[in-house]
């Protein structure tokens, strides 16, 4: 028999706020946390803004173990402890055998490797820190938080690009519902504003070169010609239902399906006709065992390129048919830029809470339309709405698709 998996526990850094209240009022309030780059100089280089977390990770972390922690495993920690003082588990009397993480990052420790590069150049490359392969390896924020908290259950990093941390929370929610684990902590952390990443994604045409941050990230607007790089990170507490119910936790919502797939097409362009994204809502709606007429709110991947939007609607008419006039979607990168490996959790985390608070948050400077991104994206305003259903979506590099469902709690 299947378990029910609740949210029981959420914590986030991003470029909206530092924790999960003061994020989601202010994207209900429709503000950007886009801005001018502050992390390093941006003279020579064509792209000048960003998403960026406004934090010193020293004043929630021990200074000493910060200095050994690369930017996104650091901001994974500010998250997860938020989440999991959120969830108040009494670690002391709880088997965390039975407890495990599944924390992703798309890029990792690049500024530590960007850093400890030029160091090797400039002093041999024997002089790099000790540290600083345990700083640059993906899975160090997962490890990180299972050793904070003592979880001793299954601990692993998903990376899937831009998919990574929807993939992250779905991976947590099957192993809790297949009975392998009581609690799983879920999510995934960012942290490359650096020079080398913005050069990357710039040489390969893929973010927005304005400076003007009300044209910019702007997700199925006509005039719509790249994303704008963001970090932060989102954590979830996922627990099983009846755990959750004897220790009398609060609960946020409800997750019930997920779906993954590939597209198998290209490096980094998704498949125009969006089957790949198309099947991954099938996959996950038909997990959930609910109908697609069910559906009410798509919290949709939503870069503000032209290729990923144009094929994230193709795929949702494509799924949906009629029905996809009817459905709410919103991009909330609009708000917070693209943070990669952080953006499917800090959306789930966003999802969760417009099906607990019934509001639906807005697609910001939305200006020009465009006849191939024709349904509704709540454009601009967000809206109040009783909705039951919800399906984040995540699109990733090399193809990547995932989805996840949620459902509004009720006890049953």
């Amino acid at each position: 028999m299947k378990r029910r998996v609740v949210i029981t526990g959420m914590g986030t850094v991003n470029p909206l706020a530092n924790n999960v209240q003061d994020s989601w009022q202010a994207a209900k309030e429709g503000k950007c946390g886009i801005g001018f780059i502050t992390q390093y100089d941006t003279a020579n280089q064509k792209v000048k803004i960003a998403g960026e977390v406004k934090i010193n990770p020293e004043d929630y972390l021990d200074k000493k173990e910060a200095r050994r922690m690369d930017r996104f495993t650091q901001l994974a920690m500010i998250a997860a402890k938020e989440a999991m003082e959120d969830c108040q588990i009494d670690w002391a009397n709880t088997d965390t055998s039975r407890m495990g993480v599944i924390f992703s990052s798309g890029i990792g420790g690049l500024s530590t490797i960007e850093n400890e590069h030029n160091r090797g150049l400039e002093r041999g490359f024997d002089k790099v820190s000790p540290f600083f392969i345990p700083m640059s390896i993906v899975n160090m924020a997962a490890g990180q938080i299972a050793i904070a908290y003592g979880l001793k259950g299954m601990c692993t990093a998903v990376v899937t690009a831009c998919a990574s941390s929807t993939n992250a929370i779905g991976d947590a929610f099957h192993y809790v519902r297949d009975g392998y684990a009581e609690v799983m902590v879920a999510g995934g952390a960012e942290g490359c504003v650096t020079p080398l990443a913005i050069g990357g994604f710039t040489a390969m045409k893929a973010l927005a070169v304005t400076e003007d941050l009300k044209r910019a990230s702007i997700p199925f607007d006509k005039e719509r010609h790249g994303f704008v790089l963001g970090e932060g990170a989102g954590a979830l507490v996922l627990e099983e239902y009846e755990h959750a119910l004897a220790r009398g936790a609060k609960i946020y919502g409800e997750i019930i399906g997920y779906g993954a797939t590939c597209d198998a097409y290209h490096m980094t362009a998704p498949q125009p006709d969006g089957e790949g994204a198309a099947n991954a809502m099938r996959m996950a709606v038909n997990d959930g065992q609910i109908s697609l007429e069910q559906v009410n709110y798509i919290n949709a991947h939503g870069t503000s390129t032209p290729l990923n939007d144009k094929g994230e609607i193709a795929a949702i008419k494509k799924v949906f048919g009629e029905k996809a006039k009817d459905l709410l979607i919103s991009s909330t990168k609009s708000m917070t830029g693209h943070l990669l490996g952080a953006s499917g959790a800090m959306e789930a985390i966003f999802t969760v809470l417009s099906l607990k608070e019934g509001f639906v948050l807005p697609t910001i400077n939305y200006q020009v339309p465009d006849e191939e991104c024709d349904l509704d994206i709540v454009p601009n305003e967000g809206r109040k709405k009783d909705i039951k259903y919800a399906l984040s979506n995540s699109l990733g590099f090399g193809g990547h698709n995932g989805t996840l469902l949620f459902k509004r709690f009720e006890e049953e």
